[in-house]
Formats: structure tokens, sequence, C-alpha cells
């Protein structure tokens, strides 16, 4: 029987009543399919509900095969060895007593038929671009990216029928990326994965959008379902002003009508007090009038109704607009202008710039390497936070730095206030026609920052930079796409189309850098930063 994962009338609420799912019914068969849908949609929830994770509070999940699931925030014991982390050290040890000459009954009942453990978890490994780190190191030797693979390497060894990948490239550079993209090809079972890696869900076979707790499916890639949900959204538009038309048409027709009751009406009264029939003839034609000008209000009255029902329904069926629309004319600058000069820089932890580099004009430059390899403290070095062992970051324009963190932010403050903080010397109005534009109105804007969703947070963090005095011609961006859903990535990406300076990026998000119109690459590799070309960049493997 091939194995696949079904839910039927599933339910799951919160501690604190919020409801995620009622009445879900889902299945997922052989094949990759990306699981996406806005933060908070409950794609991780749903994910934790197929592994076992959660219980659900009604309904079932129905498992065949065996599963494994690779989390979104992967911890594992730093003290521990690879061997252990992979779950194979009593099974390895007991080889090696057997290879030593000891043949207890215990070692070959540990064993079992596993006699190519060892060699099947150095392939693995191998596979995944690990070949290097050996079975017998600590956890705590290998960086955060490597740990995310090292897990997925523990479950590729159990063989699982079901693989669930929850945002599993979050944290790993575009050369581990690229073994996980290859890992994901080469899957032959179910394969579930809840991802905002546009390149990851391009591999795919189709997609699952949760949404207001329902699944609809789109077969294809990501980008297939990017076409075919342009087409839906135009086809709704149509029909939203289709709508909207025929609402306009049926209040015409009801206000005709009742003018035409009115005159009846009057017309009626003055018969009546004319005398000109028998007044029990005038009464009859009087109550039949009313009664058909009553039935005639009432059809309109209901296709009024109906045509507002329609409406509302082709309203739902248009996503909401979450792009960001603003001009930023006073972040611009000039052709040719100095903006940064890097000049024989020296980084707190080992990393350098040779010669000079410098950045002119509105040009986007990309900073991209390995985990570790110093893009952070290049841009904290840029932004002042840190200071260079040698050499010079001469900074030439207004900066600002947006961190991983989003530690810009006082959890305490509105996101008003916050903004003002920025800002000082602007308008509470000024303030709140601006955040508008990040999509903060009316009251969201008086949110305080502490309450908001990883999206939101993002999105008010992003708008207290852009929109502070003096306008920032240089902003540095650290991994700004890490834990963002696709809406907030398509966000991003609008305000920076707005955006007139220079950028300095640091990113493993390809897709999102071309997006935003990068015009240089530079590598931090082996401890030096050098320009590459894009091309470079499209295979670091």
């Amino acid at each position: 029987m091939s194995a696949s994962l079904t839910c039927t009338s599933l339910s799951f609420a919160w501690p604190d009543g919020t409801a995620v799912f009622d009445g879900l019914d889902v299945a997922f068969g052989p094949g990759r399919t990306g699981l996406v849908g806005v933060n908070g949609s409950g794609k991780s929830t749903l994910l934790k509900l197929l592994a076992g994770e959660l219980a659900p509070a009604d309904g079932t999940v129905k498992v065949t095969g065996e599963v494994g699931y690779l989390p979104q925030n992967v911890t594992l014991d730093t003290a521990l060895r690879v061997d252990q982390a992979l779950g194979i050290a009593e099974r390895r040890a007991a080889l090696h007593a057997i290879e030593a000459g000891d043949a207890a009954e215990e070692h070959f009942e540990t064993l079992g038929d596993d006699w190519d453990v060892e060699e099947r978890a150095l392939v693995t490994l191998g596979e995944l671009g690990l070949g290097d780190i050996g079975l017998d190191r600590t956890v705590g030797e290998v960086s955060g990216g490597e740990s995310v693979l090292l897990r997925l390497a523990a479950l590729l060894l159990r063989r699982p029928d079901v693989l669930l990948l929850d945002e599993p490239t979050n944290n790993l550079d575009l050369y581990a990326r690229r073994r996980l993209y290859q890992a994901v090809t080469a899957w032959p079972g179910v394969l579930v994965v809840v991802s905002h890696d546009r390149e990851l869900l391009d591999l795919v076979d189709q997609i699952a959008d949760l949404r207001a707790g329902a699944v609809t499916w789109y077969g294809g890639n990501f980008s297939a379902y990017e076409d075919a949900l342009a087409v839906e959204q135009e086809a709704a538009e149509r029909m939203v002003r289709v709508a909207e038309a025929d609402v306009r048409k049926q209040k015409r027709e009801l206000s005709d009508a009742q003018v035409k009751l009115a005159r009846r009406k009057r017309y009626g009264q003055k018969m009546y007090e004319s005398k000109r029939e028998p007044k029990i003839v005038m009464g009859a034609r009087k109550r039949a009038a009313q009664e058909s000008a009553g039935k005639h209000r009432i059809m309109h009255e209901e296709r009024l109704a109906e045509a507002r029902e329609r409406l509302d329904e082709a309203v739902d069926a248009v996503r909401d607009d979450d792009e960001i629309r603003v001009e930023l004319p006073y972040t611009a600058v000039p052709p040719g202008r100095q903006v940064l000069t890097l000049e024989k820089l020296e980084l707190a932890y080992g990393a350098r710039v040779e010669g000079i580099l410098d950045l002119r004009g509105p040009e986007r430059i990309a900073v991209v390497g390995r985990n570790g390899a110093g893009k952070t403290t290049l841009l904290r070095t840029v932004a002042g936070e840190l200071a260079p062992v040698a050499g010079e970051a001469l900074v030439h324009v207004p900066l600002r730095f947006l961190p991983q963190r989003l530690d810009v932010l006082d959890g305490e403050l509105t996101v008003a206030e916050n903004v003002a903080r920025f800002a000082p010397g602007a308008t509470n109005n000024r303030i709140r026609a601006r955040l508008a534009r990040f999509l903060f109105r009316g009251a969201r804007a008086d949110q305080r920052a502490a309450t908001l969703s990883g999206g939101e947070r993002f999105r008010a963090a992003l708008a207290a930079l852009m929109l502070a005095e003096p306008a920032p011609q240089l902003l540095l961006l650290d991994e700004p796409t890490n834990n963002l859903d696709m809406a907030s990535v398509r966000q991003l990406t609008s305000a920076l189309e707005s955006y007139e300076g220079a950028l300095l990026v640091a990113s493993h998000d390809l897709p999102f850098l071309e997006s935003i119109g990068i015009t240089r690459w530079l590598l931090m590799e082996e401890g030096t930063l050098r320009e590459v070309t894009e091309e470079e960049m499209g295979d670091p493997a």
C-alpha cells in the first residue's frame, strides 16, 4: 500500500480557544507537495498534527507508512557526537565490536541486518555536503545550518515513507540550500514542505494552498501556482465589477419603483378625495394597488439583497491587496555620488576587504557567502556597530540598518510611536498618512510593537527605517526574508521598488535578490570579500 496522510473532519484549537481548523478534510499522497499560506494560517500546526506532535480536538489523522518530521527550529544537544545525533551510535559500536572479533550475541541483535550502517551514514552526509565532519565530532562543532542538515540526514537514514519539512532552508546558506534541493528532488515517497523559498517550492509537483482553514489544490510547482492564481484573481476582480454594476442597477430599479409607488399613492388619494367613484370601489382599488405596489417593492428589495450577497461573495474571492505603495523621493542618490568606501578593511572576526571597494549612486549590492563567512559582521561594521580591526568603512550618506533580529522597535511603544522616534520632526498626521502606505491604517498604527505578528513586526521596522529623518540614502539589510511568509516578501519587494537610495543586502535568497534588481554581487569566501558575476552566483556549489 502506498504511503499517505489523510485528515478527516480535523479540528484543532489552541488553549486560549483560538480555532485553527474546524472540520478540515485533506489528503497527501505520493509526490512532492508545497504547503503555502500566509503567516498564521496553520501550516506549521498542520505539519505537527500530521507528525503526531499535536493531537486534534476532533477528527482523525490516518498515517500509512513511517513519518519523518523536520521542525522549523532544530535544536540538537551540542554534547552529542555526530553518530549519536544520527541515531546510529549503538549499531556502529556493535559493528566495530564484531569487526574487532567480539562475537557476543547482543552485538548481532543490536546491528541486525544493518551491516552497511556506517557507510550509508557517510554517503548521506556527503550528499548533504557534510562529508568532512565525520561521525566522531560533537554537534557543538558544526554550524547552525549544518545542524539542520544533520537532522535531515538522521531522518533520511531512518528511510521513512513520508517526509515533513517545516521551513527547512531558513538558516541555510546558498551551498547548504543546494544540497537540500538535491535531497528533495531525489525523494521517492510522500513529501510535504512548508516554505517561503521560491526555489525550493519550484521543485514540488503540486501546491496545497491553506486559507481560512481549508486547502485548495493547484497542479504544478509554485510558479505555475502563481500563474493560476493570477488568472483566478483577474476573474474574481471581473466578477466584483459585474456584481457592483448589478447592485447599482437594482438600487436604481428599487428607487424607480418607490417613486412610481409614491405617484400612484398621491393619484389614488386625489381620486379618493374627489369622490368620482363610490367609496367602496375606491377603497377596494386602493387596497389592491397597495398590495401590488408592496409586492413590487419587496421583489426589488429581494433582488437588491441578492445582488449585494453576490457582491460580498465576489469580494471574498479577491485576495487582499497587500502591496506597499509609497513614494520616497528624499532617499534618492544621484548617479556617481559617493555612498560608501571600504578601504583595506579588516573585520572583527577575521574577514577582510582587500584594496578599495566603492559604492556609488543608487547601486544595489548583494553580499553572499556561507554561514559564518562574515556577512553580518561586514554590515554591522558599515553601520558603525562594530569597530574594524584595521582599515576604514567610510559612509558618505545617511544610512539605516535592518538587522535579522528586528530590534530596532521598542515593544512597549505603538507602531506610530516607533516611527516618531526615527522621525521626531514629523507631525502625527504625516506619520499616520505614511504608515497607511505600509498597510498600518487607522487603529493598526496604535498596536504595540510587542503584539505584532512576525510579518507585521518586519513591516513596522521597515517603515520606521524608510520613513526616518534624515531620509536614508543607504539601506543595509541582513537576511531580510528569513522567517517571512510570501505576502511579507512581496511587501518588502514592493517597498524596495519605491526606494531610490543605495542597497547593501546580505541574503541567501537568490530569487528575492533578483527581484529587487541587484546590480553587483559580492562573495564573502575564505575570509575575503570579492566581486563576482550573477552567473557565478547561479551555481554556488
